[in-house]
């Protein structure tokens, strides 16, 4: 059996109806989950850029990437095991707060270095951004505590250094497209 790895993957596309259904289509076509899924326009308004991350086998995931790379509506494909990179995850944790937990609750907030965003009579609401590590790191922390609900956006990414991930003029993208 072939090893598999965790692969992020952002996917430049052209920001029109029905492409993510395409995108996540080509995974789920084989059998592959997508763990997180970020979705967001780029600079420029009629690009959007799809960050995702997936576990698999490497050759497999090759195959999904020269997939992509022929979908019309796909600028540009990138697995992130091939580089430096900076990869970052938001989440919301609404955890329960009161006089006997708002202290611990606050040093585990300043240890991690996330923000109290909300504070209600019996919860807070936390906002902490890092790494899939950090946040499982807290959120067992503030388990015991009392957890009410978490959301997360999942990981978004970006190269370290001068590699860009990005859209030139249009010019240039009907250029590789037809090249």
């Amino acid at each position: 059996m072939a090893e598999t790895h965790r692969h992020t993957i952002s996917v430049l596309v052209q920001n029109e109806f029905g492409v993510l259904a395409r995108v996540s289509g080509l995974f789920s076509g084989r059998g592959f989950n997508i763990e997180s899924l970020s979705v967001a326009e780029t600079i420029d308004p009629t690009v959007s850029r799809i960050t995702l991350t997936t576990t698999g086998d490497d050759a497999v995931v090759e195959q999904i990437i020269k997939q992509l790379n022929k979908l019309v509506p796909v600028i540009e494909v990138v697995d992130f095991r091939k580089g430096d990179y900076v990869g970052r995850e938001l989440a919301l944790i609404k955890v329960a707060a009161d006089d006997a937990t708002r202290g611990e609750v606050m040093n585990i907030v300043e240890i991690f270095r996330a923000k109290i965003v909300d504070v209600g009579p019996t919860e807070y609401i936390i906002e902490m951004t890092g790494d899939d590590d950090k946040i499982r790191a807290i959120i067992d922390l503030l388990r015991p505590i009392g957890i009410k609900e978490i959301a997360r956006t999942g990981k978004t990414a970006l190269f370290r250094g001068a590699r860009l991930l990005t859209v030139g003029p249009p010019e240039a993208k009907k250029k590789k497209k037809a090249g």
